[in-house]
């Protein structure tokens, strides 16, 4: 057991270093996703027939594709199209587009949410399409969706253990580099689930307690 801790300290700098890179592609990639989320909740809901048959096809296929298909689609398809991406840019990118489709729905159903008495009492205040969104519907509804999106944040940054199939130097790729040159896959994969798990699990148990709270808030 000693030897193992050993190499694990020895290992740990370089682990955590692909962590970080990890939780930096997790976050750009929420960064980005989330508006085009919100984006596509709002357009999904449009007046205009086109228009929302072409967000749901939007949505539908950033849902329905695999994280490891989007990925390497940016990274080995785009050159083909004469765009040619770095391995972080590539993961950001297709971990965003998994991000705005999923993240489009909890949006969409935390504005389903807010009650229709609050929409009508806007309108009968005389209150304009956009003002009843920013001031009534987008506050309640993101409010409703936060434990949901909150959630997801944490499945992107599991996600991003994906990236190593394009050769970013996340976590896993470490884990694996390590393994190839020690020869001591099980003890370095190990120590990369534990890494994962002392952000994921207290993330987690943060979340719930948020979505204690915020129940509790929305039935007073």
């Amino acid at each position: 057991m000693s030897e193992i801790l050993g190499l694990w300290l020895e290992w740990l700098p370089r682990l955590l270093g692909g962590l970080w890179l990890g939780c930096k592609v997790a976050g750009l990639s929420l960064i980005l996703g989330i508006p085009l989320g919100l984006v596509l909740a709002l357009t999904v809901q449009a007046k205009s027939t086109v228009l929302r048959a072409a967000t749901l096809v939007v949505v539908e296929i950033g849902r329905g594709t695999p994280a490891l298909v989007l990925l390497q689609l940016a990274y080995f398809g785009l050159p083909s199209a004469g765009l040619t991406l770095s391995a972080m840019a590539a993961s950001v990118l297709a971990l965003a587009v998994c991000a705005a489709a999923y993240t489009s729905e909890i949006i969409r159903g935390g504005l389903e949410a807010v009650a229709a008495g609050q929409k009508e009492a806007a309108d009968a205040l005389g209150m304009s399409r956009l003002d009843k969104l920013r001031f009534i519907v987008l506050p309640q509804g993101l409010a409703v969706a936060l434990p949901p999106l909150l959630g997801f944040s944490i499945t992107i940054l599991q996600g991003t253990s994906l990236c190593f199939a394009i050769t970013l130097p996340e976590l896993i790729s470490q884990a694996y580099a390590i393994g190839a040159s020690t020869f001591r896959y099980l003890p370095a994969l190990v120590l990369a689930s534990l890494l994962y798990a002392a952000i994921c699990i207290p993330a987690s148990m943060l979340v719930g307690v948020l979505e204690r709270r915020l129940g509790a808030h929305h039935r007073a």
